[in-house]
């Protein structure tokens, strides 16, 4: 007797009406219909033989079709006798030792940072998102990178207007003498003829559109991560908001910059005095499968969420909003993608939104 035995880094994600197969080994991710997960299924319990002696003709070279997919794709292996029942499974537990992992701050002035230098070695933080409105000399790019040595901030990603001083040669330079940004995103970009080099410690993307804060939340294929670590995250926790902390312009200090809730100011309280607020974390183990829509959805393990921006239409017992992301054209029950702004059920949570950019503006 053969069985297929699939291997642990192989996670299956049902949607409504089709799969997602993750290569957690590989970080790749592919969709296929529902009937190569009731094949999996099948699989996982009965030898290959049994499995091909309930079905006629026809289907059965579909089955072996669909074996021998898993087999090219290296999704599993075949056993022979004596089926082995003892194959370590792998542990979906998620493990951050950090407090806080991820800070998002929109900045108008990087003096601020100096607020949080202490913070950011209490709370243990890797990751440092700065959204700037006003552009950053050369000089303030290196304050920022050299403001973190010796702190546990690995890396520093930031979005910022781009000016004529931040060339092919500045940028280089730059890069020499930095250790901890390692992406740059420029906006209202003049051009982007110009090729900085590959060798640059940092990624640089030039547009050419101004790029608000409020453009955060989109969720596109593109952004799609298989990152073993991102996936365990988005199974046990909220792939947005577990252990981050964000900060408005005002300096108030949010779950998101882009969240009306505020539970103390950059100014007058630290990260680890609003850290102890209870509130604070009540969305921090909301995953996909609590979402409405999301839970659905074949794409929920590999997807971001927005609780910023969402379509307002479900609330659960315990306060907390539980609707689709605003910005989300997925349908996964018709499985096609459509313009998100178009969809005229969104349309009040829409219009909701922009009255409050408008009053906030």
């Amino acid at each position: 007797m053969k069985y297929f035995n699939l291997f642990s880094t192989i996670f299956i994600t049902k949607g409504a009406n089709r799969i997602l197969v993750s290569d957690l080994q590989r970080n790749t991710s592919e969709l296929y219909p529902m009937e190569l997960y009731e094949l999996i299924e099948e699989l996982k319990t009965h030898p290959i033989e049994n499995i091909l002696s309930n079905y006629d003709h026809e289907s059965q070279e579909i089955v072996e079709e669909y074996v021998d997919l898993l087999l090219e794709k290296e999704y599993g292996f075949i056993t022979e006798n004596g089926w082995d029942h003892n194959f370590s499974p792998l542990s979906y537990e998620y493990r951050d030792y950090s407090t806080i992992s991820n800070i998002f701050i929109e900045l108008g002035n990087v003096d601020i940072l100096h607020k949080l230098k202490n913070s950011i070695e209490n709370l243990g933080i890797r990751h440092l998102v700065i959204f700037s409105t006003s552009k950053f000399s050369f000089d303030e790019f290196l304050k920022i990178d050299q403001l973190f040595t010796n702190t546990p901030l690995e890396n520093i990603e930031i979005f910022s207007p781009h000016h004529h001083q931040l060339d092919h040669h500045s940028l280089e330079e730059l890069s020499d003498k930095v250790s901890r940004i390692h992406s740059l995103v420029l906006y209202n970009a003049a051009c982007s003829s110009f090729k900085v080099n590959n060798t640059l410690r940092f990624t640089v993307d030039f547009i050419k559109q101004d790029l608000k804060i409020t453009s955060c939340g989109i969720v596109d294929m593109k952004y799609f991560n298989t990152n073993i670590s991102k996936v365990l995250e988005a199974m046990n926790h909220n792939s947005c908001l577990h252990k981050k902390m964000g900060i408005d312009i005002n300096g108030n200090i949010k779950n998101c910059p882009l969240m009306p809730e505020i539970y103390g100011n950059i100014n007058h309280q630290s990260l680890e005095e609003v850290l102890k607020k209870s509130e604070f974390k009540k969305y921090w183990d909301l995953t996909k499968e609590g979402i409405e829509t999301c839970k659905d959805c074949e794409f929920r393990n590999i997807c971001t969420d927005c609780r910023a921006y969402t379509e307002q239409t479900h609330i659960n017992r315990d306060g907390l909003d539980i609707s689709k992301p605003l910005k989300c054209g997925y349908n996964p029950y018709s499985t096609e993608w459509e313009e998100w702004t178009q969809n005229p059920l969104k349309s009040k949570a829409i219009q909701q939104y922009r009255e409050l950019e408008k009053k906030n503006s």
